[in-house]
């Protein structure tokens, strides 16, 4: 059962008191039997550890936000520009490295 947190109007006592999310606020009264109370609300208490919480974790080298390429897409790329630049030169010496001029 959640711990609500009240204080009372009359005498400014401040308690804790354990309900369910069936009861009833409004039916809390204050230790000294006060009637005008009002729930105090506090930041929750939750502790966040490890990675994984904040902006910084999980980011590549990049530091523009866009995920780093990883070693193996770079191969890929590399080998995909060898290989046009090498059809490219194949195609230049296929005709003899010679123009013709007419």
């Amino acid at each position: 059962m959640p711990t609500y947190t009240f204080r009372c109007e009359t005498c400014g006592v401040v308690f804790d008191k354990f309900l369910s999310f069936h009861d009833d606020q409004s039916r809390v009264t204050c230790p000294n039997g006060h009637a005008t109370v009002h729930r105090v609300f506090r930041p929750p208490a939750v502790v966040f550890k490890g990675s994984g919480f904040y902006v910084t974790d999980n980011r590549g080298s990049n530091s523009a936000g866009k995920p780093a390429t990883s070693k193996s897409e770079a191969k890929t790329e590399t080998k995909t520009a060898a290989q046009e630049t090498s059809a490219a030169a194949s195609k230049a010496g296929s005709n003899g490295g010679t123009a013709k001029t007419e």
